[in-house]
């Protein structure tokens, strides 16, 4: 019988938060009564098999004693293999993969282009929806051209010019989460901290710093139906400031949802209907599936959408528990969903051969 398996951790700065993300959810599935196969990619990029009952600490130095190492590959025996002695291996039954792996190869398409390439089905966005979801320039981009407000995102290069007076807001262009972003008080700075920041070298992205803004975050879910959350006002211990990695998974035993709040935000009535309008429109344009969460930010000038997390801290299941959905009816719905949908198949029409045949030799092309 295949069972679910749940991928979390990953070569991602976030990876200590999937872990948490990963355990809960196999905590949740399990109790439900499914023989779930707990994932874990380490951060040098191997994945193993971990008990169902391995607990956070154990991989507080690494990788955990008990981690039984498996291979993954693509094409007609897709998927994850036992390694075995003498070289053989056996493949993991599994019906589904529940993505818990937050920013990084995780979250930006490439492990959702293998499980396509495996012929796997997984819960969370897909290739595409990961990748826009991941980049902000992207995002910010299809926002634009949509005329939803979005605040104007510029790529730091050094030609970059802007209008605008600071203090700026710098983030990476491709990182989830909170990491790598830093305010500064003028485009120069900016520019200097894209060269030296490591997190910022493989691209950055510079926006005029609201310094009297508020952040609004509301879930969205795509499976029975498209649904909205109740929004949310992240609760900053520190202001002014943003809302940092710290302030969001690191206060309290249970990462992102044990994080403070206000939950639902109090809003003018105006201002949350024009948000919730918003995100609805957002779940098409961003190609949303399965749970994601996107945010906003608020001040008396307006409001704009900042970004998509595709897959959030927790899954958002504090979100849903608002709603009276328990975490596990969550994880059974986004399975529900995937195993819904065939998988990804890629099609050769037309590589029949004839351009092989009529091509003569490789070295009359190069002539």
């Amino acid at each position: 019988m295949n069972s679910p398996a749940v991928c979390f951790g990953g070569p991602s700065p976030e990876h200590d938060i999937s872990i948490l993300t990963g355990l809960q959810a196999v905590r949740a599935l399990a109790e439900m009564g499914n023989d779930v196969i707990a994932l874990y990619w380490s951060k040098t990029g191997d994945w193993h098999q971990v008990p169902q009952d391995v607990e956070a600490k154990d991989f507080s130095e690494g990788l955990p004693k008990t981690a039984e190492p498996l291979s993954f590959q693509t094409g007609r025996e897709g998927g994850f293999h036992k390694i075995k002695k003498r070289g053989k291996q056996s493949r993991l039954e599994i019906s589904i993969a529940v993505v818990c792996c937050h920013g990084g190869p995780g979250e930006d398409g490439t492990l959702q282009a293998a499980f396509d390439l495996a012929g796997i089905r997984y819960t969370g966005p897909s290739q595409a929806g990961a990748a826009l979801g991941m980049d902000k320039l992207a995002f910010s981009g299809t926002m634009e051209a949509a005329s939803i407000p979005s605040l104007p995102l510029h790529q730091i290069t050094p030609e970059l010019s802007i209008e605008e007076q600071g203090p700026f807001i710098v983030k990476p262009r491709f990182g989830g989460s909170s990491i790598g972003i830093e305010v500064v008080d003028d485009l120069d700075t900016a520019k200097a901290l894209a060269k030296s920041q490591p997190l910022l070298r493989d691209g950055a992205v510079v926006q005029r710093y609201l310094e009297d803004a508020v952040d609004l975050n509301i879930s969205v879910r795509t499976h029975p139906q498209v649904s909205l959350s109740a929004v949310e006002r992240p609760l900053r211990p520190e202001v002014p400031g943003i809302y940092s990695y710290r302030d969001k998974y690191l206060s309290g035993s249970q990462g992102m949802a044990s994080a403070p709040r206000e939950l639902p935000a109090q809003l003018p009535a105006d201002i949350e209907g024009q948000l919730r309008t918003i995100a609805a429109r957002v779940i098409d344009l961003a190609m949303v599936r399965s749970v994601a969460r996107i945010d906003f930010l608020w001040n008396p000038d307006g409001l704009w959408v900042n970004e998509i997390n595709t897959i959030p801290g927790s899954l958002s299941w504090y979100f849903w528990a608002h709603e009276g959905v328990p975490f596990g009816r969550l994880l059974g719905e986004m399975i529900e969903e995937a195993l819904a949908a065939p998988a990804i198949t890629f099609r050769t029409d037309g590589a029949d051969g004839t351009a092989l045949r009529d091509v003569g030799a490789i070295a009359n092309k190069l002539t």
